[in-house]
């Protein structure tokens, strides 16, 4: 079997037409995450109070939520709703890369958001010196720059293997999976799986939690007004942080380290966490706990009527 050719999505088949109604369910869902994420970006972008380094990388990650959920549910919503369940081994390709791309940015971006937190807390009287737009703009490129690179390259790597089989058993096209139906050596692609997982995955979680750790010492030996201000923002960051390792790492563990051991309906569940609940999530935790953000909404939603 060449590469020029189709996988199928065996998931889908035999829904009947309950499939009518997880398409409708998907399809609000989907609209919801939009608008929820475009109220954040909005709110940002208009209200020049919140150009303020914090603000802006929030942005930054509804501006990824947008990114990764346009990257899976289209092509979701397409498979529920014909019965031609199939996809190209070059759209499999693309659709791997922008999930993978989205969910290494995730982190990249939570890990600036740790050190914009651990500058303001640490040092906040050199904090604009420090973080300057200048700076500001250089991680941000450099946190978009190294995912796309590292998991376009993975990309690559899968692209020249000759595949046996075309049934995947997921939902949506899994760079690991498409790997596992190879019917050549691919020990390369797992070697470098596992480099792209430390780098993307276990280093900015270490540096996280690092930030986070050095900045409870350094609130515990503040006052108390202080302490109260410091977790003020520093708890939605850690709310958003907790609820994507954990999805991330159950897709994470499930594709690597489980195999048929669980009902296939949980393992769809577990797969699609990190895709599906951290972009509802973020903008509904930022727009509750950031004044600025939700009286910017408030008006935009105002506006809008």
């Amino acid at each position: 079997m060449g590469n020029g050719t189709y996988f199928y999505f065996m998931l889908f088949e035999n829904l009947g037409c309950i499939k009518y109604v997880f398409f409708s369910l998907g399809f609000i869902f989907y609209c919801v995450i939009i608008y929820l994420n475009v109220l954040i970006i909005l709110a940002v972008f208009l209200e020049r109070t919140l150009h303020q380094p914090m603000y802006i990388l929030i942005s930054c990650l509804s501006i990824n939520s947008v990114y990764g959920t346009t990257g899976f549910f289209p092509r979701l919503l397409t498979d529920l709703l014909y019965d031609t369940h199939r996809i190209s081994y070059e759209a499999c390709l693309i659709q791997s890369f922008v999930i993978y791309s989205y969910a290494a940015y995730e982190l990249t971006m939570l890990m600036l958001m740790a050190f914009d937190r651990l500058v303001a807390i640490n040092k906040p009287l050199h904090y604009n010196n420090i973080i300057t737009t200048r700076f500001l703009t250089l991680l941000i490129v450099i946190a978009w720059l190294y995912p796309i690179i590292v998991v376009g390259f993975g990309c690559l790597l899968t692209a020249r293997l000759k595949m046996c089989d075309n049934k995947l058993f997921k939902v949506y096209c899994h760079n690991y999976e498409i790997v596992k139906l190879s019917c050549v050596n691919h020990n390369i692609n797992n070697i470098y799986g596992l480099i792209v997982t430390f780098t993307t995955i276990f280093i900015p979680l270490s540096f996280i939690l690092y930030s986070y750790v050095k900045i409870l010492v350094i609130c515990q030996k503040n006052s108390k007004e202080f302490r109260s201000k410091a977790y003020q923002t520093c708890i939605p960051h850690i709310v958003i942080l907790l609820n994507f390792s954990v999805a991330l790492f159950c897709e994470l563990i499930l594709s690597r380290f489980v195999n048929a051991e669980i009902p296939i309906e949980l393992a769809v569940i577990l797969s699609l966490e990190f895709i599906v609940i951290p972009p509802f999530v973020n903008p509904i935790v930022y727009g509750l706990n950031f004044p600025g953000i939700r009286k910017k909404i408030r008006h935009l939603i105002k506006a809008s009527k």
